[in-house]
Formats: structure tokens, C-alpha cells, sequence
């Protein structure tokens, strides 16, 4: 086994710091101490392949993954690398079913890993293209293999693997099946069209699994007979020009595509993180309506109404801002609560005269209209929450500041989005429900 020697003698640890560098980055990523717990479980996927990633870094790997159709002779073609059948080859369609990975030579103090994936053109391809874009993400140098010119389905997955901006060759297996004035064709044709995605050079003809030879013998009495013989394998051209990037790039090149990786995955975590905090915030706000919509319906005395809906409210943000990493006091809480209700009040006045005169029902009634107003109140102290919680949400997520135009035009602008009939009747039919009712 030959191991590599960086080719940047004036700079022999930079490679190691590169490395470090980028581990560090992951690690402050997968520690990040303000993923809320909740937002943390939603995207449980995206942390696990950073970790997946972090530990190939501190192994340091190298990773090299092949590509391609059904049949066009992937896993033959690292078996031919490696030197042994490590990845399982079949005449059947379909064989590799998941991503496969081999030892294939030691690089300082590291190693190449060679990597088989399913075909691209397989049933079920969807899950497997995820799969392939998984492995393409943590991968640092690509093989798209074909065995003639390119179908469009493959000239789209090469594109695909371009603009990950990793090392990528394009490598025509069984180039037996070819004379020479063709295979010289075939091979110019595709450097043409695939020029602007890899460089020529990268455009390279094997035969991983040769079919044998045919030879026609003359016995002593002129009789002729055939007969067949094993033709070599054919990847040195492949494998030197692996070697070439690995020597050029080494280890550098592995921490400058976890930088790239970690890259993509921070913007991701990012935009996940705004998504699953919405959606935790969303199941928040409807538990709290509905515990105070049942609240305020199964409670006869008004006084009560009024410090349930207080307390649940206050709750309510202090929830909210946990999620979004921000401990707010219950005084904190109820400040926000009172400028929400004060621009509330000013552009929903008649909102806030029914729930009065619902109110004052009670009180003049002693009680004995609840039956009436029950399923009506509990709707609007739904409502009041899910409006309240709605704009609590947007300020947090805004990190605790408001629209342009002040909490006048953030709470303007919701009310413009929210069907209020349709939270109303939803929640009507929800309190009653609760309460044996049936739909009022």
C-alpha cells in the first residue's frame, strides 16, 4: 500500500488544521446550546449526518462514491479498484440496494473509503435519490460510471453531481464492448457535451469487468477451433487519476468539502430551525385556545373568566419565548400582553364589546344564560389566544421587536391573514365537543 505525501511541503500541517477548523465548526453546530429541545427532535435527521460527518473528519477520510445506472458496472468497478470483490456484483438488475463502503488505501495517517450507491434509474428511485444526495453531500470526490453515451436521465444526475463542487469524473466502463476508432469517438463526444460541467481530462474509459477474449487456433491439419481467455482488468487510467487529486488535494481537500457541507447544512439548520419553530409554536398556541376556551365556557363567573384567560395568556408567552431561546419574567410577559391588547383593542373594538357584553350576561343572569353564551364565549377566548399567541409568536421570532410600522402594523397584518370565521366556528365545535354538547 503506497501512502500519500502532501504535495504542499512549504505548509505540511495546514491539511491537519484544515481539519480541525472544520470539526470544530460541526461540533459548535451539533452544541449549539439554543436549539430549543423540541426544534432539536424536529430535525433529528440534519444533526445525525452532521454527526456522521464529524466523526468521518476525526477518522480522516477520504471518501470516494460511484454513481450511475442500473448495470452500468459500479460495484465492479471499485471491486477492480480495491482489488477484490468487496461489493457485491450480480447479473440481475438492482443488486446494490443501499449505500455500500470499503477500505480502499491509507493516505498519511488516514485512509480512502470507497463508496457503491444504488442505481439512479431503480423502482423506488425517490428514496434513493435521497440516499444519493446523502452520500454525494459527505462524499469528496465523485464517480458518475455510464457504459456508452449519456441518457438524459444520467446527463441530469451529472449535473446534480456538479453543482455539488466536488472533484467529479466521468468514467466510461466496459470500454471492451468498443474498438478503438469507436471508444476514441465515444469518448470525444462525451468531453463535448459535457464540457462546462468537468474537464476533459476527466472524462476517462475502463473496463472493469472485461468480457474474455475469443481466439481462433490452427491445428497441424488447418483445422480451426475457438476458444476464450480472461482479458485484464482496465482501471489504471482511473485509478492514477484518482491518485493525481488525491496527491494534489489530500487532506485539504476532505476539510474544505466539510466546509462546504457544513455550509449547506448551517443554512439549512437555520431555515429548519425557523420551520420547526413555527410548527412547535402552532401546536403551542392551539393547546393554550383550547384550554382557555374550555376554561372560560365550563366557568359561570365572570371574575374567573378573566383571571383564567390572564393566567393561560401569560403562560402562553412565556411558552412561546422558551421556544424561540428567549426566559422572559411573568412581568416581562404581561407587558407584551398589555401592548398586545391595547392594539387589539384599538382595531378590534367590537370584538372586544362582545366579549364584554358576553360577560356582563353572566353577571346580570347569575349564571343562568351560560348555557347560551358558553359555546360563543369559549370561541372568542379562543380566538383572543390564538390572536394574542399569533403576534407574541411573530415578535419573538422577529427577536423581540416588531414590524416596521411598531405592534400597530404587526398586529394590523395578522389580522389581514387570519380567517376569523373559520377559527370561530373550528373552535366552537371543538369547546363543545369537549364539553358533551355535541356542535352548537
Amino acid at each position: 500500500m503506497r501512502a500519500l505525501r502532501s504535495s504542499k511541503a512549504t505548509a505540511p500541517h495546514l491539511p491537519d488544521q484544515h481539519l480541525l477548523e472544520a470539526n470544530r465548526n460541526l461540533r459548535e453546530l451539533l452544541e449549539d446550546t439554543r436549539v430549543p429541545a423540541a426544534v432539536r427532535a424536529e430535525l433529528q435527521a440534519e444533526f445525525d449526518e452532521i454527526e456522521a460527518l464529524s466523526d468521518k473528519l476525526r477518522r480522516e477520510e477520504i471518501h470516494v462514491a460511484a454513481f450511475g445506472r442500473v448495470g452500468a458496472g459500479k460495484s465492479s468497478l471499485l471491486n477492480a479498484l480495491v482489488g477484490e470483490s468487496l461489493f457485491t456484483t450480480s447479473p440481475l438488475h438492482g443488486e446494490t440496494r443501499a449505500a455500500n463502503q470499503a477500505h480502499w488505501q491509507a493516505i498519511e495517517h488516514g485512509r480512502v473509503e470507497l463508496i457503491d450507491t444504488p442505481g439512479i434509474d431503480e423502482l423506488n428511485g425517490e428514496s434513493r435519490a435521497e440516499l444519493a444526495t446523502s452520500v454525494a453531500r459527505r462524499a469528496d470526490i465523485l464517480l458518475m460510471v455510464c457504459e456508452g453515451d449519456l441518457t438524459q436521465v444520467e446527463f441530469e444526475a451529472l449535473k446534480t453531481l456538479a453543482n455539488r463542487k466536488r472533484p467529479l469524473l466521468l468514467v466510461l466502463n466496459k470500454s471492451d464492448r468498443y474498438t478503438v476508432d469507436e471508444l476514441e469517438l465515444l469518448l470525444r463526444h462525451l468531453r463535448e457535451r459535457c464540457a462546462g460541467l468537468i474537464p476533459a481530462g476527466h472524462v476517462l474509459a475502463a473496463a472493469a469487468d472485461p468480457r474474455p477474449e475469443t481466439i481462433v487456433r490452427v491445428d497441424a491439419s488447418g483445422q480451426e477451433s475457438e476458444h476464450t481467455r480472461p482479458r485484464p482488468v482496465d482501471v489504471g487510467q482511473l485509478r492514477d487519476r484518482l491518485w493525481t487529486v488525491l496527491e494534489r488535494e489530500g487532506k485539504t481537500l476532505a476539510a474544505l468539502n466539510a466546509a462546504l457541507f457544513a455550509s449547506e447544512l448551517d443554512s439549512t439548520i437555520a431555515r429548519r430551525i425557523v420551520e420547526a419553530r413555527r410548527a412547535v409554536a402552532e401546536k403551542i398556541i392551539r393547546n393554550y385556545c383550547l384550554a382557555k376556551g374550555v376554561a372560560v365556557a365550563a366557568n359561570p363567573v365572570p371574575v374567573a373568566d378573566l383571571l383564567a384567560a390572564a393566567g393561560i395568556d401569560i403562560a402562553l408567552v412565556l411558552h412561546l419565548g422558551e421556544v424561540y431561546g428567549f426566559r422572559l419574567s411573568r412581568r416581562e410577559a404581561s407587558g407584551l400582553l398589555l401592548t398586545i391588547a391595547a392594539n387589539l383593542a384599538a382595531l378590534m373594538g367590537a370584538y372586544w364589546g362582545i366579549n364584554l357584553v358576553s360577560s356582563a350576561l353572566k353577571t346580570v343572569s347569575a349564571g343562568l344564560s351560560t348555557t347560551l353564551t358558553v359555546s360563543a364565549q369559549g370561541a372568542l377566548a379562543w380566538y383572543a389566544t390564538y390572536l394574542t399567541g399569533t403576534i407574541a409568536e411573530s415578535w419573538f421570532a422577529k427577536g423581540k421587536a416588531w414590524d416596521e410600522g411598531g405592534p400597530r402594523e404587526t398586529v394590523r397584518r395578522i389580522l389581514d391573514t387570519l380567517d376569523r370565521d373559520s377559527i370561530l366556528l373550528s373552535a366552537k365545535e371543538e369547546i363543545a365537543a369537549l364539553l358533551g354538547k355535541g356542535k352548537p
